[in-house]
């Protein structure tokens, strides 16, 4: 309109106080009423768990060489605020203490995955989550019940669209998602109404994107590695702008331009809304023992089984045929990848670093394993077929079945629907410890494992998070 001295003058529309009833509000209501009273005893050790995984990945991760460089990018930007980079010796901004965080979380593909919706949600809901909280001095009885809305709306929304024909299609399901459920934690923690996480959702639908093209490339580069951290800032920047007035379009995920319908081949809206009684989707999550590609970690347990744990020698295998999901054979088949990345996506190369260096071991995706003749000459062995049974079970189930024939004839095969660390074989208490240990015992001024437990127990009690913190990111650079 115009103002009195003929300028021109404009204010942000307001906000709908009360939007009209559809899918994506109502997936908006539902998250926005989890409260730290409504989370079970249950709720709470789920989420004691994921905050504890995503500190030690995202710490270990805050080494990286791609961690680094964004890291140095952020420092160049940096401004005043309170939310720790890991590793960097500063604070600052939480979308650019997320941007790095996140990065990191995602850097070693050890951080944990919600395997229906195929996202790694825990890497970008956790670090924006923590990085929020942080600048606005909020504790576990806001944090958590913000961590828990996050991952509900990526598992709702990856299920409705259908992440197995997303992902076929070439777009990476963390990149697509996630930053959905980041402004969903944002807008608790920043206290918006139902109607400003819609306009949320609506503006983080213009941004979401994410290509699988690093899967099939050689080099696979880095980009993978910022998909956690793209998702985190954004979904940070779309809560703010929403907090200022900025709206985008309602029924950003059940619209006929909606993510669902967008994305999706044959999407099943219904899963956008939760059936009663149903469990929370942070009790969905599988965990990671092995720094690879989620797609293979019942293949490893199925090759342990043939190989008496890893210990037949290799030389003594003419073959391996592995039986899974299609996208195995499409997707993950590079022979000689020329990059970690491109290494942690090869089916073929994993499975020799396992045999040459143990399915734990990140040292089997260095930079000197790339030509280390005893992976390759494993790989060389490697065949992947499409397996009908196992194809209906995913992404529900991330199955698969190894057949190693030997050299003097024997063959044997197992067959793993379920890999460790899935809800069906869940890694216990001491498991994740010991894998805090193994990634973060080398780097200075960290707590010890048990301490940083009793850390995250304080949290999940209701507690503040700045002890939490003490030694991940100022004054350990």
């Amino acid at each position: 309109m115009m103002g009195a001295t003929g300028s021109i003058t404009s204010a942000a529309p307001p906000l709908a106080a009360d939007p009209p009833f559809d899918l994506t509000s109502a997936l908006a209501r539902d998250v926005l009423e989890l409260t730290y009273e409504r989370l079970s005893e249950a709720d709470l050790a789920q989420l004691k768990r994921l905050v504890f995984d995503h500190l030690a990945v995202s710490r270990r991760g805050a080494e990286a060489a791609w961690s680094r460089a964004v890291q140095d990018y952020v420092r160049a930007l940096a401004s005043a605020g309170a939310a720790p980079v890991f590793g960097a010796g500063f604070a600052t901004s939480p979308a650019l203490a997320a941007l790095a965080n996140a990065t990191a979380a995602h850097g070693l593909e050890l951080d944990d995955t919600h395997d229906e919706s195929i996202t790694h949600p825990g890497a970008p809901v956790i670090a924006a989550s923590l990085a929020l909280a942080r600048s606005l001095g909020l504790g576990g009885r806001d944090l958590l019940p913000a961590i828990a809305a996050g991952y509900e709306v990526v598992g709702r929304i990856g299920a409705a669209t259908g992440a197995a024909q997303v992902l076929e299609r070439g777009n990476h399901p963390t990149a697509l998602f996630c930053g959905f459920g980041v402004a969903a934690a944002a807008a608790k923690l920043l206290g918006l109404g139902r109607g400003g996480l819609i306009a949320a959702w609506g503006l983080q639908l213009s941004a979401a994107g994410g290509s699988m093209q690093f899967s099939i490339d050689a080099a696979g580069t880095a980009v993978k590695r910022l998909h956690g951290g793209y998702a985190a800032q954004g979904g940070l920047l779309a809560a703010e702008l929403a907090r200022r007035g900025l709206a985008g379009p309602g029924q950003a995920f059940d619209g006929d331009y909606g993510l669902c319908r967008l994305y999706g081949s044959a999407p099943r809206l219904k899963r956008l809304a939760k059936d009663v009684g149903a469990a929370l989707e942070i009790h969905a999550i599988s965990f990671k023992p092995y720094p690879c590609c989620r797609l293979f970690h019942s293949t490893l347990d199925a090759l342990a089984k043939v190989t008496d744990g890893f210990a037949l020698p290799a030389d003594s295998i003419r073959q391996v045929r592995v039986g899974g999901p299609a996208i195995l054979a499409t997707q993950h088949m590079l022979r000689r990848p020329r990059s970690e990345m491109a290494a942690q996506y090869s089916l073929p190369f994993t499975l020799g670093a396992a045999m040459a260096f143990g399915p734990e071991a990140i040292e089997g995706f260095a930079e000197a394993a790339l030509s280390d003749s005893r992976i390759l000459d494993f790989a060389d062995r490697v065949e992947a077929v499409a397996d009908e049974a196992l194809e209906a079970a995913f992404p529900r189930h991330f199955g698969s079945w190894v057949e190693i024939e030997r050299t003097d004839g024997e063959s044997r095969r197992a067959d793993v629907l379920d890999s460790l660390g899935t809800p069906a074989r869940p890694m216990t208490e001491a498991v994740l410890i010991r894998k805090y240990t193994t990634l973060c015992d080398a780097l200075p001024g960290l707590p010890s494992g048990q301490t940083l437990w009793d850390r995250v127990e304080i949290v999940a009690s209701g507690g503040g998070t700045d002890e939490l913190l003490d030694g991940f990111g100022l004054g350990d650079s």
